[in-house]
């Protein structure tokens, strides 16, 4: 028998696996289940792992897979009614319900490129995306396969122009190059880290660097 937050945890990633193919991050699942810390995430993973539900990949940064789910979710049972603040409205929304989202073009994962600014659009299922406004845009190179994040992928970002410490940000350099990477603050600078060891970090004065989204999802095309 699960808690009901093992229970909502489980639910979490495996809808974040089905509609990705990534695991969520522990900030994504610490924000998802409305928790103080990621040291609750490590146990509810840890307890879920012990009970056979999940298990960790080795050798690969935030990657789970879940093994079996409970009987009363594959049986179709209502979802706990406290779930999911980081993906709500998922249990009222169809599965092939989708929002089209302004895609930006591609931007960098590895070293910063021009901002692209011509608009498409991106097809991107409702239950990925929470509350306020969102874009897409295609990553473009490896710098952040340790986050999870590959060459290819859409990155779905939540529109803001604030970030905390080890977020990942779309940031704007010199206002025309446009990045992926975690934000950090060192001795009155930004520092932009890749989540790849080949690729080191990029230090910018304040005026330099403008957040202009947080990751909120990625949405990956197998062909």
């Amino acid at each position: 028998m699960l808690t009901a937050k093992q229970h909502q945890l489980l639910l979490f990633i495996q809808r974040r696996l089905d509609a990705t193919g990534v695991s969520p991050s522990f900030e994504e699942m610490k924000e998802a289940l409305d928790l103080k810390s990621k040291s609750g995430v490590h146990r509810l993973i840890t307890a879920l792992v012990e009970r056979g539900f999940i298990r960790r990949l080795p050798n690969r940064a935030r990657a789970l897979e879940v093994l079996r789910m409970p009987e009363m979710s594959r049986a179709g049972a209502a979802t706990p009614a406290a779930v999911l603040k980081g993906a709500r409205d998922i249990r009222h929304e169809p599965a092939n319900d989708t929002i089209e989202l302004p895609l930006h073009g591609r931007i960098a994962a590895g070293v910063p490129i021009e901002a692209i600014e011509d608009r498409q659009s991106l097809s991107v299922p409702a239950a990925l995306l929470g509350p306020g406004e969102h874009f897409a845009l295609e990553v473009a190179g490896d710098s952040m396969v340790e986050a999870g994040i590959l060459d290819g992928d859409y990155a779905l970002i939540r529109r803001t122009d604030t970030a905390r410490d080890g977020e990942i940000v779309v940031a704007l350099v010199n206002d025309e190059e446009a990045t992926l990477k975690y934000l950090r603050r060192e001795r009155g600078r930004i520092r932009l880290d890749p989540a790849n060891a080949s690729y080191s970090p990029q230090v910018y004065e304040p005026h330099q660097v403008k957040v202009q989204g947080r990751l909120a999802g990625l949405l990956r095309r197998y062909n």
